[in-house]
């Protein structure tokens, strides 16, 4: 009777069972969880609370079929995993950068309510099996794990590998490594299954991550550049097939003359208590250590740089100023490509830089996250391209200048229409002039003043022959980007122009010129 009963559980089980089929898909919808989270947010230009709040409804959609059916459906299984991972992947990226949540923290937060979550369950079903998942309550406990599962693996992905400077490809070789020794361990040296499956089910968000980004990344960035585009539709086709492979086969679905039995005797759960305490202490060690360890390299790097971020960002200026003038020129193509080279050597500096001076970084992180999303949008718009680099351009400027260089109440008040979004009179019609100066910049960042003075008379030029139809249309505005024009003209015509000064006058034009021309 008891055998007739436990036969009866596994066939109304609500998930697959265990195979290389569950394995490679469970990879493969961990990788889309970054790769089409990123698409949405940057390439159809959602923004992270959008593509967020719109995964999280269409998530709970999907969970809600899933309670709804009396068996194990694979399509609606799998596509509830696939929303999931990219739920929780958004979940952790909104609380780091929208926030401002420290990876350290998300770390901590989430393997806690991973924690209790296993003890809630296991309380309550006394079995942490997946073969047990047969009643609502035991589904509930489930999907709560999954959903932490990924937004735990998500902050200890990008913890390592990019907040630690450990990169993509070295932490998903070490998950591998790790997962290899669980499977070893399990194989030969009997420990559990159960702590087994939840510790490779876990460790799978980083390693998908790492093939996503591996596989989505600029070929000059180490990637495959296939792009989140490819890499999501890719992938997405795999997934569905694998499914529409397991409906028809039913390879993932037990006999029916199949028993499992997933109870415990007291000395298998004694055992498998003292292997999750031993496997928990070990994880704590090696994280931490490796933390600490990484942490110490990141110092002694930084401890050899400047003190401030005082001449560090040049790099960056160059580039951006470099995706300004694509942009100007209309040439999206080249501006993603640029985008895709600032985004790499952005993370890249990441862990030096945010070590000198966490409170800029962040700062400039924002604007650059802003502008690589106007770049990648599906339709991108030049004008609002344009504001968002000059923005971004400017706090890099006024971050690779002297810290101690203070705004004085001119540029202060210079840089507050920025925040205008009101169309201006002369919307449109200073594309060239914002052309012009951002060339300009661009030879000042390089120290090239006989080309910036180049521009500087053709700048004047220009702007000469415009004055009567644009001072026209508003002479107001025409007046207060005539006095910035004249700043920027008088700085790089200098008998000795200074770097700094030049960079600072443009960069405060083009946020006048910017702001009229939307």
């Amino acid at each position: 009777m008891a055998l007739n009963q436990n036969k009866l559980k596994i066939l109304q089980s609500k998930v697959p069972e265990v195979t290389i089929f569950f394995w490679i898909i469970k990879v493969l919808c961990t990788t889309v969880g970054e790769t089409f989270a990123d698409f949405l947010n940057f390439n159809l230009g959602f923004g992270l609370m959008f593509t967020t709040a719109t995964m999280g409804i269409t998530f709970f959609i999907v969970l809600f079929l899933q309670f709804r059916a009396t068996k194990y459906i694979p399509g609606i299984y799998w596509v509830t995993v696939v929303l999931i991972s990219v739920f929780g992947t958004l979940v952790t990226d909104n609380l780091t950068d929208n926030v401002g949540v420290p990876l350290e923290t998300s770390t901590a937060v989430f393997s806690v309510l991973l924690g209790l979550t296993f003890l809630f369950w296991y309380r309550s079903e006394k079995t942490l099996s997946i073969h047990s998942i047969y009643t609502r309550k035991r589904e509930v406990f489930y999907w709560l794990t999954i959903l932490f599962t990924f937004a735990l693996g998500t902050a200890i992905g990008d913890l390592f590998s990019e907040q630690l400077g450990l990169g993509y490809l070295y932490t998903g070789i070490t998950v591998i490594l790790i997962i290899v020794c669980v499977l070893l361990a399990w194989s030969f040296l009997s420990l559990d299954g159960v702590l087994a499956f939840w510790i490779v089910y876990i460790l799978t968000r980083p390693l998908g991550a790492s093939i996503g980004d591996y596989l989505s990344q600029a070929k000059n960035n180490g990637g495959l550049g296939l792009g989140t585009t490819v890499t999501s539709v890719i992938f997405l086709i795999a997934i569905l097939a694998i499914i529409v492979f397991l409906a028809v086969t039913k390879f993932d679905r037990l006999a029916k003359t199949e028993a499992v039995d997933t109870e415990q005797t007291n000395g298998s759960k004694k055992n498998a208590l003292m292997q999750t305490i031993a496997a928990l202490c070990i994880f704590l060690a090696v994280g931490i250590g490796g933390y600490v360890e990484l942490s110490n390299h990141i110092a002694s790097q930084a401890a050899s740089a400047p003190a401030t971020l005082t001449g560090q960002l040049t790099e960056f200026i160059k580039i951006e100023n470099d995706l300004l003038t694509n942009v100007n020129a209309n040439d999206f193509a080249l501006a993603n490509k640029g985008a895709d080279d600032l985004e790499h050597q952005w993370d890249v500096a990441e862990p030096v830089l945010r070590k000198i001076d966490g409170t800029t970084w962040t700062k400039i992180d924002e604007t650059i996250d802003i502008a690589l999303a106007a770049v990648r949008s599906g339709t991108p718009d030049a004008i609002q391209c344009q504001s968002v680099l000059s923005d971004s351009v400017r706090v890099l400027n006024e971050a690779n200048q002297s810290s101690s260089q203070t705004d004085s109440p001119q540029t202060t008040a210079a840089r507050k229409p920025q925040t205008d979004t009101k169309q201006a009179a002369l919307a449109g019609k200073l594309t060239n002039f914002v052309t012009i100066e951002n060339r300009m910049l661009t030879y000042v960042n390089e120290n090239d003043f006989a080309s910036a003075k180049k521009g500087a008379d053709d700048l004047e030029h220009q702007w000469d022959v415009a004055e009567p139809t644009l001072r026209k249309i508003d002479d107001p505005a025409w007046t207060k980007i005539d006095e910035t024009i004249d700043a920027a003209l008088a700085a790089v015509r200098s008998e000795n122009p200074d770097a700094r000064k030049c960079a600072s006058a443009l960069t405060d034009s083009l946020s006048i010129v910017n702001v009229e021309n939307k």
